[in-house]
């Protein structure tokens, strides 16, 4: 079983950064995929980020957004630069058992593990 907890959400201003982490337990971290997602209220969640074979951004994060991992710290983050209010959302941390490359944005039900989420909130 796999535990993830995110850290690092909070308010900022528009323009501002964050940058989250996720730190994983249980398993071996450096053989799995970690995505990123966020739900902002009244909508779905939609995918950002994933970092596995390769990395692979959704359009929200494109240009703005980074994905990184510390397998020596069990832990995947995510830089955010530029932000802008509609980035206002609860960020989710999610894990798959395994190694993949992604050509596609990868779907929530790609990810077995998941965190409880982390409150972004950005004002303009």
């Amino acid at each position: 079983q796999v535990q993830l907890v995110e850290s690092g959400g909070g308010s900022v201003q528009a323009g501002g950064s964050l940058r989250l982490s996720c730190a994983a337990s249980g398993g071996t971290f450096s053989r799995y995929s970690m995505g990123w997602f966020r739900q902002a209220p009244g909508k779905e969640r939609e995918f950002v980020a994933a970092i596995a074979g390769n990395i692979y951004y959704g359009d929200p994060a494109k240009g703005r957004f980074t994905v990184s991992r510390d397998n020596a710290k069990n832990t995947v983050y995510l830089q955010m630069n530029s932000l802008k209010p509609e980035d206002t959302a609860v960020y989710y941390c999610a894990a798959r058992g395994r190694s993949s490359y992604y050509v596609t944005a990868p779907g929530q039900t790609d990810f077995a593990f998941w965190g409880q989420g982390t409150q972004v909130t950005v004002s303009s």
